[in-house]
C-alpha cells in the first residue's frame, strides 16, 4: 500500500496521545474516588456492568481516529489492469482461394466462424479492428469495443482477386496509429521503401519494447500484389508492433466453391483441381509458410498454422486476449472513510447507550 499524502499519516499520532490522556484521566479518577470501608457494600448498590463496556466507546473512537487518519493520507493499492488503449487488428484474407473446399464447407466459412468466436470471447473492454485484403487492403472496421459491429462485418465478408499481404500489414499499422499516439502512421512512407531492403531487427521486450497493440493476420496464400510482406516488416518493427500470423488450409489442391454471398459481385470461373501450379510457380491455394514465419519472428509475434476447423479454433483460442497489463495504483480512500465514519457512529451510540451507568 502506498499513500498520495504520506505526511498526513502524522494525524494517526493523535490516537496514542488521546489514549494516553484517557488513561491519565482514569488514574486521576481512581485517586480522587471516595474510599469506602466496605467494597462489598459499594458493589451491592451499583447496577451490574461489564468492565469492557466502560472503555468500549473510547476504543471505538480511537479506532475511528486511526482509520480516518489513514484515509487522510489517501491510501492506494497497486493492481494489474489491462491497458485501456490496447487494440487488436484482425487482418483477414478474402482472396478467391478462401473458397477452397479442402476445409469443409470452405476456408472462408471456417475462418469467419473462428474469427467470430474470437471476437465474442474477447473481454468487453478490448478494442478490435478489422482489415480485409485480397488484391488490396482496406479497413473494414476501425478499432472499437463494440464487438457486435465486428461480428456483423465478419458475417458479411466477400471475396476478391489477388492477395496483398504486405499491404494488409501496413493498413493494420495505420489502423493502430489512429488510436495509439505512440504509433506513427505509415501513410505514403511505404512508397519510399527500397524494394528488398533488409528489415530492421525486432526490439527486445521490456522498457522501450513493444506497444500493447498487435496485428493478427490470417491468410491461405502467398503475396501477389503490392509491397512484399518482408518489406512491410520494417514498418512494423519501427513502430514496435507485433504481428501474429496464421497460415490456413491444407497443401493439397482442391476445388473452389463459395456461396453467392461470399462471392459478392465477383463471379470468377471455378474449376476442379485449381491450385496445382506450374513448374516453378507457387500454388495460389497454399500459404507461404516460410514468409509468414519470418514476419512473425522479426516483429516479435508468433506464427501459427491450421489445416482444419478444430486447429483454427485452437489457434484463435491461444491468441492473446488481454495483450498487456500494467501496474496501476487505485485509490482506496473511500472505504477507509466509510469504516472510520461507522466506527465514530458506533462510539457515539455506545456512549449514549451506557451513559446511564456510572
Amino acid at each position: 500500500m502506498s499513500f498520495t499524502w504520506p505526511l498526513a499519516l502524522l494525524l494517526v499520532l493523535a490516537v496514542p496521545l488521546v489514549l494516553g490522556a484517557y488513561l491519565l484521566q482514569m488514574r486521576r479518577r481512581r485517586k480522587q474516588a471516595v474510599r469506602y470501608s466496605s467494597v462489598a457494600l459499594l458493589r451491592s448498590v451499583l447496577p451490574p456492568r461489564s468492565r469492557w463496556r466502560r472503555h468500549l466507546p473510547v476504543a471505538l473512537l480511537l479506532a475511528s481516529m486511526g482509520t480516518l487518519g489513514v484515509a487522510s493520507a489517501r491510501p492506494q493499492v497497486t493492481q494489474d489492469v489491462p491497458i485501456g488503449r490496447t487494440s487488436i487488428i484482425l487482418a483477414l484474407d478474402v482472396s478467391l482461394s478462401m473458397c477452397a473446399t479442402d476445409v469443409d464447407p470452405n476456408r472462408m466459412s471456417v475462418a469467419q466462424q473462428a474469427a467470430r468466436d474470437f471476437v465474442e470471447d474477447l473481454p468487453s473492454a478490448t478494442r478490435i479492428g478489422l482489415v480485409v485484403f485480397s488484391g488490396f487492403a482496406q479497413l473494414a472496421v476501425p478499432p472499437t469495443d463494440d464487438h457486435d459491429v465486428l461480428v456483423g462485418a465478419i458475417d458479411g465478408l466477400t471475396t476478391g482477386r489477388g492477395t496483398a499481404i504486405g499491404a494488409a500489414m501496413l493498413k493494420s499499422l495505420d489502423a493502430i496509429a489512429e488510436v495509439n499516439a505512440d504509433v506513427a502512421p505509415v501513410g505514403d512512407a511505404a512508397a519510399a521503401q527500397t524494394p528488398g531492403a533488409a528489415p530492421r531487427p525486432a526490439p527486445a521486450p521490456g522498457t522501450g519494447g513493444f506497444v500493447p497493440d498487435i496485428v493478427v493476420l490470417l491468410t491461405d496464400g502467398a503475396n501477389t500484389r503490392g509491397i512484399p510482406p518482408l518489406d512491410a516488416v520494417a514498418f512494423a518493427v519501427e513502430r514496435r508492433v507485433r504481428v501474429y500470423t496464421i497460415s490456413f488450409g491444407t497443401t493439397q489442391p482442391t476445388s473452389l466453391a463459395c456461396s453467392a454471398q461470399q462471392l459478392g459481385g465477383d463471379t470468377p470461373f471455378f474449376r476442379d483441381g485449381v491450385g496445382g501450379g506450374g513448374a516453378g510457380r507457387r500454388s495460389p491455394l497454399r500459404a507461404d509458410n516460410a514468409t509468414l514465419h519470418q514476419v512473425a519472428e522479426r516483429t516479435g509475434g508468433v506464427a501459427y498454422s491450421a489445416e482444419d476447423a478444430p486447429q483454427l479454433r485452437s489457434v484463435f483460442a491461444g491468441l492473446p486476449r488481454d495483450v498487456r497489463v500494467q501496474k496501476q495504483p487505485r485509490e482506496v480512500t473511500a472505504p477507509f472513510v466509510l469504516v472510520g465514519a461507522l466506527l465514530a457512529a458506533a462510539a457515539v451510540g455506545a456512549s449514549i447507550r451506557w451513559s446511564a451507568y456510572p
